[in-house]
């Protein structure tokens, strides 16, 4: 252990210029800026210390076109001898950067005073990335005659689903001979997430009729009808919902529960945007659509799910007279949670104890990350979101990653390489 550690404490500056340099390339999403900006600064990287990498478009997915192209980077080191694949996967993109600043979102600014890197995507997930790739580069030269594959992997669109990133990579069959993924997501230096809620987004549309609106009796208002749906919700749903609790330990405890989010409300006339001046027409609203974003847990049957929000709208319809509503699915996901006594969970387990002298503990995560493809598409089960960070600074204004817990978990990624693909003693 001691070798590697060193090997690790040994380019301290060097992870601290490869976060800096990640953040500077501004990966926004949405649109999908500067992917293939990022994929080419790490094969850049890579590729001289004797890795083959390999760029990746997600043609067709959502989002690709030519203006902001889909691109993924893998990159792959072989071992001497035959052996397992240990696979590493972070997402390149970041979410846009909002209000409340105090420092420059891409400039990479690094306090020493404090240990820490600023910069949007320095916690989700980029200083995962910079100290996934220390690990493995620590370790083949520490170790030259190790086993297997090591696999690393950046990724596009995580923030928006993952479609045109690692599910684009699963239904290529690039998961398929991989036994072993580490996800470096932030969810604190000591924490294996073990997986994540199951989530259901949909779209619920409530229909009226147009009408003058100094006579509002000729309509029917599309407006008037969802308030109805969203006091249904008030009084039987989210009561309901509370109640309800998961023996998955789920992080923090609020999301132990079954939750249900209105993401959007859309009715009657379209907004023209801060430049038009006019005012708007007089007429009752035809139409009203809210986004529902329902995250339910694992002791949950998903049909039941969706049979709840549509029995919840046929109640409201009993009681209003010309009451029509759709309901359309958007976006679907099962839980997923990899047993404890998974190979990649006992060995990630140990190395923490290893290195920070204390137990680890097991979480799950409140939403989904792209563990969801590799469960779901990929059939591995052999997963773990593992990184540094801490996971409340994801997508918040002067966010930020702290060094020493970047070196603490490459040093934790680096033993459970050694673990899975060297020989004892080598290490």
């Amino acid at each position: 252990m001691k070798a590697l550690s060193d090997a690790i404490g040994a380019r301290r500056d060097d992870l601290i210029r490869l976060t800096q340099d990640l953040i500077r390339i501004p990966t926004l999403n949405p649109p999908g800026q500067h992917y293939h900006d990022i994929c080419a600064f790490l094969e850049a990287r890579l590729a001289p210390g004797g890795w083959d990498c390999e760029l990746v478009r997600a043609k067709g997915t959502p989002g690709d076109c030519a203006a902001y192209p889909r691109w993924n980077l893998i990159a792959r080191r072989r071992g001497t001898r035959p052996g397992d694949c240990v696979h590493f996967n972070s997402h390149h993109d970041v979410v846009e950067v909002g209000a409340g600043w105090t420092r420059d979102p891409f400039g990479g600014e690094h306090d020493v005073a404090q240990d820490r890197i600023y910069g949007r995507g320095s916690c989700d997930m980029k200083g995962g990335l910079a100290a996934s790739i220390i690990a493995a580069e620590a370790f083949v030269e520490t170790c030259p005659d190790f086993a297997g594959r090591i696999e690393i992997s950046a990724t596009a669109d995580e923030e928006s689903g993952g479609f045109g990133g690692v599910a684009y990579l699963a239904e290529r069959g690039d998961f398929a001979d991989v036994q072993h993924v580490i996800i470096p997501e932030p969810l604190h230096k000591d924490r294996i997430c073990l997986g994540h809620r199951g989530v259901w987004w949909a779209e619920i549309e409530t229909h009226g009729r147009i009408a003058h609106g100094s006579m509002p009796f000729l309509g029917d208002s599309a407006i008037r009808h969802m308030g109805a749906v969203l006091d249904e919700m008030e009084r039987t749903l989210w009561p309901l919902l509370a109640g309800r609790h998961t023996e998955m330990p789920v992080i923090p405890e609020g999301a132990r529960a079954s939750t249900l989010n209105v993401n959007s409300i859309h009715g009657g006339e379209p907004d023209l945007g801060p430049e038009f001046t006019g005012l708007p027409a007089p007429c009752v609203a035809d139409r009203c659509r809210i986004t529902i974003d329902r995250r339910f847990l694992v002791e949950e049957d998903p049909a039941e799910v969706k049979r709840e929000i549509a029995a919840l709208m046929e109640r409201v319809r009993e009681r209003r007279p010309g009451f029509r509503y759709e309901i359309r699915d958007l976006f679907e996901v099962a839980p997923s949670m990899t047993e404890r006594d998974a190979p990649v969970v006992r060995t990630t387990a140990a190395a923490i104890e290893r290195v920070l002298g204390r137990q680890a503990d097991y979480v799950v995560s409140p939403g989904t990350y792209d563990q969801k493809h590799i469960d779901r598409i990929g059939k591995l089960k052999n997963c773990i979101a593992y990184g540094p960070g801490v996971l409340e600074m994801a997508h918040q204004p002067d966010e930020w990653i702290g060094v020493t817990d970047m070196i603490d978990s490459a040093r934790v990624m680096a033993l459970v390489l050694d673990d899975l693909l060297g020989q004892p003693g080598e290490s």
